[in-house]
């Protein structure tokens, strides 16, 4: 099932959802964002260490934290929904859980590991949902979602970060 079968958008993860391509189906981007994490530039965010583009900004090891807790939340919230538990569900504070994650001790290796693991756990849920329960919504703290739209976000999520990885935090490398 691809993004054009979610109903209704969500209006604050639709910028998540819309960084995968529209072709893709749900399995395919899962798969490919898999292949993301292996494709990570190793030495270059070994090199970075826990410098940040921006005072206050995360390190590294913190958003891919940051990236494997997000997807605990929304994989919990798919479950839930597919399940047709309605209680509603509550938000989370992402900073929170970065302040608090000890990132930076642990190894790149350890968190990439981690995030393959708990992305391929993902992809088993997602490869047996029915189309009625990749439709199913719920509510969360801000709108309705469906699984099928949590799905996604976990893709456009980890794809933002990484871009931004890119984008801010390997230009920091010319300026050493």
């Amino acid at each position: 099932m691809n993004k054009s079968a979610i109903d209704p958008m969500p209006e604050y993860f639709d910028r998540y959802i819309s960084q995968v391509p529209d072709d893709l189906e749900l399995v395919p981007a899962i798969q490919k964002s898999i292949l993301d994490i292996y494709q990570l530039d190793k030495e270059k965010i070994s090199s970075l260490g826990d410098d940040v583009y921006a005072p206050g900004k995360w390190t590294i090891k913190q958003i891919l934290l940051h990236i494997a807790d997000t997807e605990r939340v929304f994989i919990y919230r798919a479950l839930r929904f597919a399940r047709k538990d309605s209680t509603p569900v509550q938000s989370f504070d992402e900073n929170l859980f970065a302040e608090n994650s000890a990132a930076g001790e642990r190894t790149l290796e350890s968190l990439l590991d981690e995030l393959v693991a708990l992305r391929q756990s993902t992809l088993a849920f997602y490869k047996n949902l029915s189309d009625e329960q990749l439709l199913a919504t719920g509510h969360t703290y801000k709108s309705e979602m469906s699984v099928l739209a949590m799905g996604f976000t976990i893709v456009g999520h980890q794809a933002h970060h990484f871009r931004i990885i890119e984008d801010r935090y390997f230009p920091l490398l010319n300026a050493q």
